[in-house]
């Protein structure tokens, strides 16, 4: 047994940190754990389409140091909340203080009137508003925490999201969401938002793997690996899937939290899934470059990779052999099929499913050429 896996002989720590946020495009926490099998302490994973960071929490149970790069904000916000060891109460309490704080002022309109009470409509913007620019540990814990309980379903008992009746993985758009609620006059809850956060603060890092050295990257992969000087060993990832472009309307409500406007962002620009045929191939192939030129002889690359029938992109096995083909430096070892997505209520999953016909997720291993 590797001794990166040796801890996993003894009972698992809990894995709740790994669900502090939903988001719609993420594979499960096995496809990692079992990737990085023979991995060892002391040896480093990458992630350059890291999403939520499910490889950088597998990488921190195995004591593994781990970096992440992506484009989106919330992706990145969520996954660098995977990496730190904030106590619950320290949570807590930087929420109090902030809550404490004078009153900021508030988006207008008719969606923010019915999506939130108006005390907590105000506890949000304060939170947001004291939140803004700070990357201490116990802060990114906080925006994790409250970036997961944005949104999602009135619960009758103790409440888990701040808002109106509404999905958790993705932000319903305004129009849509109003219309929804006034058809069914649903009012928002009134509730502690302290209450909330610290009910989630202290499910999500009570029981947290011992931190391991980490760092999350937001923006472009190629530039991002093109600064880098750390080496990997390991890079484990799922790149965006062609046809899959809704990353920043589908999550416009948390880019609010972080600073973004208050309204759905459609701009497809720089996003990968936009791209098709030749161009998403000669993308993918510029990412994988960057990756090699950061990774050490006989580094592993595992990606799971999928499409979305409805985007007549191609089979989405060749597609990524043919990237990986285009971009040199690595060696494929083994294709196989990765199965159907399972049914978890991701947003991706929901997506391929009611696409139309499924097709099939591969599982790609590549070994970089010495």
């Amino acid at each position: 047994m590797s001794p990166a896996l040796a801890n996993l002989t003894d009972p698992p720590p809990d894995d709740a940190l790994n669900a502090i946020c939903p988001y719609w495009t993420m594979f499960p926490l096995e496809f990692p754990l079992q990737a990085l099998a023979d991995g060892r302490p002391g040896e480093w994973v990458l992630d350059p389409f890291c999403g939520r960071g499910t490889t950088l929490f597998a990488a921190r149970k195995l004591g593994m140091g781990s970096v992440g790069i992506d484009s989106n904000p919330v992706a990145a916000a969520i996954a660098q909340a995977k990496l730190v060891a904030p106590r619950p109460a320290s949570v807590v309490r930087l929420a109090r203080e902030l809550l404490d704080g004078p009153a900021v002022a508030e988006p207008d309109g008719d969606y923010w009137r019915r999506a939130y009470s108006p005390g907590v409509l105000q506890s949000v913007c304060r939170l947001r508003e004291g939140l803004r620019g700070r990357e201490d540990g116990v802060a990114i814990g906080l925006r994790g925490v409250l970036l997961g309980c944005l949104h999602g379903r009135v619960n009758k008992k103790a409440a888990s999201y701040l808002s109106n009746q509404m999905p958790h993985t993705y932000a319903t758009k305004p129009a849509a969401a109003v219309r929804f609620w006034r058809e069914r006059s649903m009012s928002p809850p009134d509730l502690d938002v302290l209450e909330v956060i610290a009910r989630h603060a202290r499910r999500r890092y009570a029981r947290a793997p011992a931190p391991v050295p980490g760092e999350v990257f937001l923006g472009d992969a190629i530039e991002m690996l093109k600064g880098m000087r750390r080496r990997f060993s390991w890079v484990i990832t799922s790149p965006p899937y062609p046809g899959m472009a809704t990353y920043r309307p589908d999550g416009w409500l948390r880019g609010w939290l972080l600073g973004g406007p208050s309204m759905p962002d459609y701009d497809r620009v720089g996003q990968l899934g936009a791209l098709r045929g030749e161009r998403f191939i000669e993308g993918l192939a510029q990412v994988w470059r960057a990756t090699a030129a950061r990774c050490d002889p006989g580094a592993s690359l595992i990606v799971r990779f999928g499409a979305l029938p409805s985007a007549k992109g191609g089979d989405p096995g060749e597609l990524l052999l043919a990237s990986l083909e285009l971009a040199g430096g690595w060696e494929v070892r083994s294709v196989a099929d990765a199965g159907i997505p399972p049914e978890t209520g991701a947003r991706q999953a929901s997506q391929l499913r009611d696409a139309g016909e499924h097709v099939p997720e591969v599982d790609v291993i590549a070994i970089r050429r010495g």
